[in-house]
């Protein structure tokens, strides 16, 4: 595969936009009529951020136009279950309302700019961007707070994911010697670690009793999911009575988990020009939103950024 000298930087677009809303009050940042823009702000500025310190000269922002597919839930009904609005059907998320207004907004912003944000209809933005990371000519650099994208990092290609979880002033620039120091497992095992673990804030149960260390343990040793399962079956094998009585247990769940966990890394998407832009595609219409919603100064700074970034 071909290489290039600089990333395709790839946006994880609602986990940067969630934080932006939370980590800035709405009183900070409001447009001339009094409506908060702090999502917006927020997000603008993290991608400014990004194309910055990366340098990237290609960068796709990833949607979610499906975030609980009925795919999933199907396998794990429990999928992401603790998000759903009371009342609201089995896809309706609890969001914000003052989050939710802000999202046109911000693919607004970006069309103006010319930064292609895309989604794919019955799939995660964690679908597009491993369709990306998987289908893109590297270096790719995935920017989250998603733990499960440690899966995607791949030393050879090389595809990077640059941990948001405490902002991105403060991302974790992981390879796979991050993952493994963090978890004790190589990436490519990170979503089969993460069904046997467990993990609450997507509904994933896990197998009972078991933890962080004994799922690495088992990874470590059996390299998947499915081959653990079938040394389960071998009374040779050497799992300890209890243990082995857990996982066989937890037999239909573990069946069905690491399809649930593994990103979708095929799927069709629409075509799109990756490459950074030299200037915004649409200045016209990028300085009367910036006027509109009082965003001058974070449209200037991503402006500014790309144009540094192409120099």
């Amino acid at each position: 595969m071909t290489m290039t000298r600089r990333p395709l930087l790839l946006v994880d677009s609602a986990s940067l936009y969630f934080r932006a809303y939370f980590g800035i009050p709405e009183s900070a940042a409001m447009a001339p009529d009094g409506t908060p823009v702090n999502a917006v702000r927020g997000f603008l500025d993290m991608v400014a951020q990004l194309i910055r310190t990366r340098r990237p000269d290609r960068l796709v922002c990833a949607l979610d136009h499906d975030w609980r597919p009925a795919w999933r839930v199907e396998l794990i009904p429990s999928y992401k279950a603790h998000r759903l609005a009371p009342g609201g059907g089995p896809s309706t998320e609890v969001v914000p309302d003052n989050l939710e207004a802000q999202v046109p907004l911000i693919l607004e912003v970006l069309a103006a700019v010319g930064i292609p944000a895309i989604g794919a209809k019955g799939y995660e933005a964690d679908d597009v961007l491993g369709t990306l990371a998987t289908t893109q000519p590297g270096p790719v650099e995935v920017a989250s707070g998603d733990r499960d994208l440690y899966q995607l990092v791949d030393d050879a290609k090389p595809v990077r994911l640059l941990y948001c979880g405490r902002g991105v002033a403060k991302l974790e620039d992981s390879d796979d010697a991050a993952v493994q120091a963090k978890y004790g497992v190589p990436a490519s095992g990170y979503a089969d670690f993460a069904a046997l673990r467990g993990d609450p804030s997507d509904g994933l149960p896990g197998v009972p009793g078991v933890g962080d260390k004994t799922a690495a343990r088992l990874i470590t040793r059996y390299g998947s999911v499915e081959a653990m399962l079938a040394a389960l079956d071998d009374p040779k094998a050497g799992f300890a009575p209890g243990l082995r009585g857990k996982l066989d247990a937890a037999r239909d769940y573990l069946a069905v988990a690491p399809k649930v966990v593994k990103v979708a890394r095929d799927i069709a998407l629409p075509a799109i020009d990756t490459t950074l832009p030299t200037a915004p595609a649409d200045g016209d219409k990028l300085l009367t939103l910036a006027d509109k919603w009082n965003l001058a100064g974070p449209c200037r700074r991503l402006v500014d950024a790309i144009s540094n970034a192409t120099a």
